[in-house]
């Protein structure tokens, strides 16, 4: 009668195992399968007659070995449980993702907890691998950071514009004007506006300033290098931060970039029109104390340019 109890608590088990919504996996201690639930034979595609006492690493050669190997004989030294968590590791085994989030993740992403098994004798001779499929919470994480990764850069650029607002690149500029103090690294900035930008407003009205302003912004992009930080002072006023770049380099660029704007046509009512920038050029010197004799420098050189009569670059040591 005992005999016929444990064999039925022994189906109750299995049928148990067979329906859970996890991965139930069992191994011996050479990785041969001896428990394969049908989670894993879903996800697989592998029954349990494909699978019964192969080697794991042979069923999937993907599986990095040493590491799998190292994990669970430490587990099974140590007698107590391991876990590797999707955040470490996305997956053990390489199931596709049929959730209804299907489309946002190829693959399931899983929590694999590795457990010792002990037979009656006191001896580990067996591991089973529980795998859970954590993909609608591994998604969900990366579409927050994602979200609040583009709530950031939303905080650090001028509406407008998308250029960097003044708030951001002028703490670059600090770090900047830091490395200079620390390293004597170099770093040049180019501040210039819209030559007669009232007039704009006042001849075709503010949303066309609006899209002249855009226009330049989008001439700064395609000339400022990766490394380069191209903001908005304000109103139309522009800043671009040449790390690395000397008087001379800083000179070049705005050069470039003032014939690139002046050449630009934008459309109002069927005729092109041309718009023209003034631009000031200094560069760090040893003798600043403060970041903000950098801009004061390129400002008093983009005066001089206005002073002069506009669409020109004035660096500061003239």
């Amino acid at each position: 009668m005992a005999a016929q109890i444990d064999i039925n608590e022994l189906h109750w088990l299995l049928d148990i195992v067979q329906s859970m919504d996890v991965g139930v996996v069992v191994l011996d201690r050479d990785y041969r399968v001896e428990v394969w639930n049908s989670f894993m034979q879903n996800h697989s595609g592998l029954d349990g007659g494909d699978v019964m006492q192969r080697s794991l690493f042979e069923l999937f050669p993907e599986i990095d070995r040493s590491w799998l190997t190292h994990k669970v004989e430490t587990s099974v030294m140590l007698g107590t449980r391991a876990f590797t968590i999707w955040e470490q590791r996305p997956y053990l085994f390489p199931f596709n993702s049929y959730q209804p989030i299907t489309g946002l993740a190829d693959q399931m992403y899983q929590n694999v907890t590795i457990l010792p098994l002990r037979s009656s004798n006191g001896a580990t001779d067996h591991v089973c691998l529980i795998v859970y499929d954590v993909t609608g919470v591994a998604v969900n994480k990366r579409q927050l950071e994602s979200a609040n990764l583009q709530l950031r850069e939303l905080a650090d650029r001028d509406g407008l514009t998308g250029l960097l607002n003044r708030r951001f690149w002028e703490s670059c500029l600090k770090k900047e004007f830091a490395r200079h103090q620390r390293y004597d690294r170099t770093a040049s900035m180019v501040i210039f506006d819209i030559d007669h930008f009232k007039s704009v407003n006042d001849t075709y009205g503010h949303q066309f300033g609006d899209d002249v302003i855009r226009m330049v912004a989008q001439i700064t992009r395609e000339h400022a290098r990766e490394s380069d930080f191209a903001g908005r002072y304000g109103g139309e006023e522009f800043v671009v931060l040449l790390p690395d770049t000397d008087l001379q380099g800083a000179a070049h660029f705005a050069e470039r970039l003032r014939k690139a704007i002046e050449t630009r046509a934008l459309d109002f009512q069927g005729q092109p029109k041309n718009f023209t920038v003034s631009l000031g050029v200094a560069s760090l010197e040893p003798e600043m104390q403060a970041h903000q004799q950098l801009i004061e420098k390129a400002d008093q050189a983009l005066y001089r340019s206005k002073e002069s009569g506009r669409n020109r670059t004035t660096l500061a040591c003239e």
